[in-house]
């Protein structure tokens, strides 16, 4: 047992005295009790060592320690130093046990054995010169032996008594006489005190800031030792007889408590076995349910069923709450613990100083000694033997302050060692935290996405519903579309979490909206659900896939063509590292001139381009689902006027052609500096698409709609017949992802992983991602078989794509080969065909006009 009497500092107003106290470590709650005597029944206070820091201070005087909870600093003093340091030693080694088997060994079977384990890995530990040796322990004044020896006596009778806690010392003395009276009973067993406690209901209430707080001032296995002590120390006759059952005593006091020790595991057995039983109850019951709403003959039954689903809902949600709540504690208490390191770090520091002036000091003195023993008769002319000897007695002292300085600094070394462990402890259960609420939340989205989805078939079913089911029905989805969608910022806690797990606004990093406000009810529904998919894929992916994905681009430094940097690229490059990478990109092919955008401006000031109306009537129409670009006012329009004004007198043979503002726009977002996202125009217009893309024949982009349809053929058979089956032809939806790189067609995540790719590889990703979003979607197409149904699916099926990594893997993998050099020579072959298409269309019109000319009026 841990325990012992120290002097309290105890502070009243200006008024400071020294109290002696009986304290007693509580292993079961990690809290140091503390009583007048080691004969009292109830604790005047505690003092909760779970999040607590020690200290010592030489220059407080021998023996004087603190004890540094986040409520307030406890200032203890032991008889000696060789005491104090024991105390702080195995203060230490018990909190290390409590912090480290609270949570994993709820046993008290296993906590024994597993204390053994720890106390031999501290031994290891601090088995260093720059740690404190384990310290021997001081019988005299700590253990069981301490409590049969009286109580250090005070100045005077009055000032030990604590007059914070009058009841307290109240029922402590009337405890003491019952039970010294019972002690010299026949009929009485000493080791049952059960009749002699007192049950205050609010002891914890009245106890005040001097002395601290306690959950539970009873405690039955100090009670036994204590009396035991007592009673072996009364003087009434019998003593020796009583004495010399005390070893079969102690035999059955163990074998008692390893009896509880037992029960308390049973416990937890049947606990555990509880929890499973619902748990199996909980799986039967979800089954049950799913049953019923197949089997359900009625709509009435499947909307409670959907009703129940909601209620559920609620309860995950309330959960989550719950486990947010715990994660801030958490956080905290790190907080708490980050602080008082940084005390004890700059304490560390400050004795360092001290000890390097006080080596200085003793540096000059023996130099002195040395300079003036060196001369005899200037030693005697000037030194008595008086004043040498005060000097070595001073070199003594210095001697004895530098070992207590060694000592201190060991102490010190192995409590920021200690507390560095438990931080990091806490830092993995709060990401294991995280994850679960990840994990929790993810299913949330799940749930959420099944119950529009139900919604969704329901919706397509209201014509045959009655009308009140049909009022119903539109009142769920009203409700929820209303509901907010809050998407998971990621931060490099380098988790470091440090990844952490905070809900954003409505829109993403870019600006984006997650859930685009679309006029059909329908396709509401949809982008609903596909924002829930998304953000429970984003959930599920963030500690396999993103965060070592993150990792790895924090660990590359100068940007180097290579096939590693290619595969990342295809991976998605992080918002953190995007702007970066995207300006070392464009820059590798089209090098800025400088001045060269200013001199454009001037130009466009000076002059009004004929294509100035046009881009005042795209700026409106650019992007309307981010927040940066929705309105008139918004702050990157006249940035993105700017740019495609600078581009217009840049390219006078293009100008400005429709989709060069969404390719603007989407540079801007990315790049911020508006020169930076001018260049990146001129990069994807000048060299990354093929000459005559954006011309007023838009003859290239009309050869790529040819090329594309000959993959589509190659690689997905099945569904190009379907298509020629229902005369349906794929350029009406394709064209325009070819002329803006999918701006406005896919979500802004999946988008932008899309350009990352484009502007390091070309044109060949367009026709990668365009044939996966089909072979994403391939099946759903095939089981459709009307025409006008194929046409109004096409309109929105690329927001049925919730899987960015799917449809990466299809694009770069299932595709594969995709040599660009084939692609060249489609194009070459497609543009010679059409070309003389357009010539023979040409001939034709000009005869027409001929022949029209010789017919007259």
């Amino acid at each position: 047992k841990l325990c012992g009497y120290l002097n309290k500092l105890g502070i009243k107003g200006p008024i400071k005295t020294w109290k002696s106290r009986w304290f007693f470590y509580d292993e079961n709650k990690c809290r140091l009790l503390y009583y007048r005597t080691a004969q009292d029944i109830n604790p005047l206070g505690s003092i909760d060592l779970s999040s607590a820091g020690f200290d010592c201070k030489m220059e407080n005087g021998e023996g004087v320690f603190e004890i540094r909870t986040p409520s307030r600093v406890f200032t203890l003093k032991a008889i000696s130093r060789q005491a104090m340091m024991y105390w702080l030693q195995q203060l230490q080694m018990r909190r290390w046990e409590f912090c480290n088997t609270q949570s994993r060994f709820p046993s008290n079977g296993i906590l024994s054995m597993c204390f053994c384990v720890l106390f031999c890995f501290y031994v290891d530990v601090v088995d260093n010169e720059d740690f404190l040796p384990l310290v021997k322990t001081p019988t005299e004044a700590v253990g069981l032996k301490a409590a049969s020896l009286p109580a250090p006596q005070t100045s005077t009778a009055l000032q030990n008594i604590s007059l914070k806690h009058p009841w307290t010392e109240i029922q402590n003395t009337v405890y003491n006489i019952c039970g010294s009276k019972q002690l010299w009973g026949n009929s009485v067993n000493v080791f049952s005190f059960d009749e002699f406690q007192e049950h205050p209901e609010n002891v914890g209430e009245k106890q005040g800031a001097e002395e601290g707080t306690l959950e539970d001032g009873r405690m039955e296995p100090r009670l036994n030792w204590i009396r035991k002590a007592r009673w072996m120390n009364s003087g009434f006759p019998g003593s020796e007889e009583l004495s010399r059952e005390k070893n079969s005593v102690d035999k059955v006091s163990v074998l008692q408590q390893q009896i509880l020790t037992l029960t308390e595991e049973v416990k937890s057995q049947k606990e555990l076995v509880k929890l499973l039983h619902k748990a199996l109850e909980a799986a039967q019951q979800e089954k049950r349910v799913s049953s019923m709403y197949l089997t359900a003959a009625e709509d009435k039954d499947r909307l409670e069923l959907v009703r129940h689903k909601v209620r559920q809902i609620a309860d995950l949600t309330s959960r989550l709450e719950a486990l947010e709540q715990e994660k801030k504690e958490l956080e905290q208490i790190l907080t708490l613990r980050d602080s008082h390191i940084q005390e004890l770090k700059e304490h560390v520091q400050l004795l360092m100083e001290k000890n390097h002036a006080k080596q200085e000091v003793i540096m000059a003195l023996t130099e002195q000694m040395a300079r003036e023993l060196s001369d005899p008769l200037q030693e005697a002319n000037t030194i008595t033997v008086e004043t040498l000897y005060k000097q070595q007695e001073e070199i003594e002292h210095l001697k004895d302050d530098i070992d207590a300085y060694k000592t201190q600094n060991q102490f010190l070394n192995s409590e920021i060692h200690q507390v560095t462990r438990l931080w990091t402890s806490v830092a993995e259960n709060e990401k294991a935290l995280l994850m679960k609420c990840a994990c929790l939340q993810a299913r949330n989205c799940q749930m959420e996405s099944k119950y529009l989805t139900v919604l969704r078939k329901l919706q397509e079913a209201v014509p045959g519903l009655p009308s009140s089911h049909a009022e119903l029905v539109k009142n769920l989805i009203q409700e929820a579309l209303q509901w907010d969608v809050k998407e998971e910022a990621e931060e490099a806690l380098s988790f470091e979490l440090n990844t952490a797990l905070c809900p954003s606004s409505e829109y993403d990093e870019y600006g984006f909206m997650t859930v685009p406000d679309y006029e059909i009810e329908d396709w509401k529904l949809l982008a609903k659900i596909q924002a829930l998919e998304i953000k429970s894929n984003k959930l599920r992916s963030q500690e396999i896939v993103e965060k070592p994905l993150r990792d790895r681009w924090n660990s590359i430094g100068e940007l180097n063509p290579s096939a590693e940097l290619k595969s990342l690229i295809r991976s998605g490059i992080p918002v953190e590292h995007r702007q970066r990478v995207w300006r070392w990109m464009v820059s590798r092919h089209c090098s800025p001139v400088p001045g060269h955008y200013q001199r454009l401006l001037e130009q466009s000031r000076s002059t009004e381009h004929p294509a100035c109306r046009q881009i005042e009537l795209d700026l409106p129409r650019t992007l309307t689902n981010n927040k940066h670009f929705s309105s008139p006012t918004s702050q990157l329009i006249p940035k993105l006027r700017r740019v495609l004004l600078a581009f217009s007198w840049h390219n006078p043979a293009i100008g400005y052609c429709q989709g060069l503002n969404r390719l603007a726009a989407v540079g801007l977002l990315v790049l911020e500096d508006e020169e930076s996202a001018f260049w990146c125009l001129v990069y994807i217009v000048e060299n990354l698409m093929p000459a005559d893309y954006y011309s007023d024949t838009l003859i290239t982009s009309q050869v790529d709609q040819r090329v594309f349809k000959d993959f589509l053929s190659e690689k997905l058979p099945r569904l190009m017949a379907h298509f020629e089956q229902y005369r349906i032809d794929v350029s009406l939806i394709t064209f325009n992802w070819f002329l803006v790189a999918f701006v406005d067609s896919l979500v802004s995540d999946i988008l932008l992983r899309v350009w990352d790719a484009f502007l390091y590889e070309g044109t060949k990703v367009i026709f990668r991602y365009a044939l996966a979003i089909f072979k994403y979607n391939e099946e759903e197409i095939l089981r459709i078989h009307d025409s006008v149904e194929i046409y109004q699916y096409l309109r929105f099926f690329t927001r049925m794509i919730v899987d960015g990594r799917k449809l990466m893997n299809i694009a770069f993998n299932d595709l594969n080969p995709f040599p660009m050099k084939l692609l060249r020579n489609r194009r070459s072959m497609h543009r010679e065909e059409l070309e003389a298409e357009l010539c023979e269309l040409e001939q034709i019109k000009a005869a027409y006009v001929k022949e029209r000319a010789e017919q007259g009026p």
